[in-house]
Formats: C-alpha cells, sequence, structure tokens
C-alpha cells in the first residue's frame, strides 16, 4: 500500500512538473525564436529531441522498435502532432503574446474532445456540448476582444488555435500506438518523424542564416525547448495519457496555461487586462 501511494505520487509530480515545463515553453519559443527563424527552430528541435530518446529507447528499451505495420499510423502521429502543431505554434508564439499563446492552447481538450466525438470513442453529453459552446466563447474573448493587448495579432492567435488543436488530436491518436509501444517510444518516434517532416522546409533557412548572431541564452532557450520540454515533457504526457487517458490528462493543459500566462506576463512584462480576465475565467 506504501509502495503504491509512492508511485501514484512520484507520478503525480512527473506530470505537475510536466505542466510546468510546458507553461514555460511559450516564454522559451517566443525568446528563441528571436534568434532562430521559426522553421529551423522546430526543425532542430525534435530532429534532436527525437535522436536523444531513440537513443534512450536503444539501451533501455531495444524491444520498443518501431514494427512496419505501425510505420505509416506513427508518422502521421508525427506530422499531426509535432509538425504541423509546432509550426503553428512556433509561428503563431512569434506573432502574438506569450500569455495570450498560453490561453489559446488551453482549448487543447477541446479539440480532443471533438476528435473522440467525431471517431465514436465518446458519446457527446449535454454538459460537454455546454463545455464546448463556453470554452469557445472564452477563445473569441481572448481573441477578438483582447485584440487592443500590445504585442497581440489575430493571425497568430488563430496558429496557435490550430497548434492546439493538433495537440488535442495527438493525445487522442496516440491512445492506439500507447497499447502497442511504451510512451517513451510513441514520444521519441512521433518527434523524430515530426522534425524530420519540418526539416525540408527548414534547409533554405538553415544554411543561410549566420550562427554567430545567435546569443548564449537563445541557445539555453533552445536547449530547453527541445531537451527538457520535448524530450522530457512529450514522453512524460504520453506516460500520463496511457495511464488515465487523454481526456483526464488534457485535463492538466489547464495549469499548463496558469504557468503560461504567470511566465509572459513576470519574464515578458505582459499586459493581462480585463477581457483577458474575463475569457480566461469562462474558458477554464
Amino acid at each position: 500500500m506504501k509502495g503504491e501511494r509512492s508511485t501514484s505520487l512520484l507520478f503525480e509530480t512527473s506530470l505537475l512538473a510536466t505542466a510546468v515545463f510546458l507553461g514555460t515553453n511559450p516564454v522559451a519559443v517566443k525568446y528563441a525564436v528571436g534568434y532562430v527563424p521559426p522553421l529551423p527552430f522546430a526543425a532542430m528541435r525534435f530532429v534532436l529531441a527525437g535522436v536523444v530518446l531513440w537513443v534512450i529507447l536503444q539501451l533501455f528499451d531495444p524491444k520498443g522498435r518501431l514494427r512496419r505495420e505501425d510505420f505509416w499510423a506513427m508518422a502521421g502521429l508525427g506530422l499531426v502532432g509535432v509538425a504541423l502543431n509546432n509550426v503553428a505554434f512556433t509561428f503563431g508564439v512569434s506573432m502574438t503574446s506569450a500569455s495570450n499563446t498560453a490561453l489559446v492552447v488551453a482549448t487543447a481538450p477541446l479539440w480532443g474532445m471533438l476528435l473522440g466525438f467525431a471517431l465514436g470513442w465518446e458519446r457527446p453529453r449535454l454538459k460537454g456540448i455546454v463545455g464546448v459552446g463556453l470554452a469557445l466563447l472564452g477563445v473569441a474573448m481572448i481573441v477578438y476582444r483582447g485584440l487592443g493587448t500590445g504585442g497581440t495579432s489575430l493571425p497568430g492567435d488563430l496558429l496557435v488555435m490550430g497548434a492546439a488543436a493538433c495537440w488535442g488530436s495527438y493525445a487522442v491518436l496516440s491512445l492506439p500506438l500507447l497499447k502497442r509501444y511504451s510512451p517513451l517510444a510513441v514520444a521519441g518516434y512521433s518527434m523524430l518523424f515530426g522534425g524530420l517532416a519540418v526539416l525540408p522546409l527548414a534547409s533554405l533557412d538553415l544554411f543561410r542564416m549566420d550562427w554567430g548572431t545567435v546569443s548564449a541564452g537563445g541557445w539555453a532557450a533552445f536547449a530547453y525547448s527541445a531537451l527538457v520540454v520535448a524530450a522530457f515533457g512529450f514522453s512524460s504526457w504520453q506516460r500520463g495519457v496511457s495511464r488515465i487517458g487523454a481526456n483526464r490528462m488534457l485535463v492538466y493543459q489547464y495549469l499548463v496555461t496558469l504557468v503560461g500566462v504567470v511566465a509572459g506576463v513576470v519574464l515578458f512584462g505582459e499586459g493581462f487586462g480585463v477581457d483577458k480576465v474575463i475569457g480566461a475565467a469562462i474558458l477554464l
């Protein structure tokens, strides 16, 4: 009994740490893309994280090799949940504020729930429909009425919303693969596929960029986003999905939102007006 409590406490602690890391990611990404263009940043971030996890898999989970019949399913998961998600996210956060990003990303559970409804994995209930309506109202308050705040933009917010849809879908679409592979394997392979998918789009910027202009802080933000947020955070998130399910895990997204908003306000001095407060309250 004592051992079970210790395991549960360690699991909850890892999820809380994951939420903090994911919540501070918009600040790290916004800082890093001030030095590295969005496409090279996204490509390098996930290729590096994927390679690191692949090496760990070879050392500690050699049976977790990707089987041929699951190749396209894993590649599709990487394309949607990593490549599209993070290209939209990186461009979006470069155009809007970190706090707005954190708030709009909180719609991920909404998109995950809608996908579950569409696939027939969950039956829509009245409470769920009401919740979807309230979430959309909250997003509308943040995105449209929050445009007067400096550093925000409608295109940036919409890109972040697209990233949230991909992130919510990632949690749901990974469920079948998590029945056959460890969370570490699903996170590692999907990140590697996602990073490689972005690499051709980023190739021109990668070769013509002056890497000597990237500051130590820019490299530190990149390393944090790639190794701590992507490598550890995605693996821990997938472990949570495999253990408590996609919808329960997506509830942790709201803690991610709280951390992201606070980080944006404290570190970047971003405004948080009445419109955002009302929208955030409705959304949460």
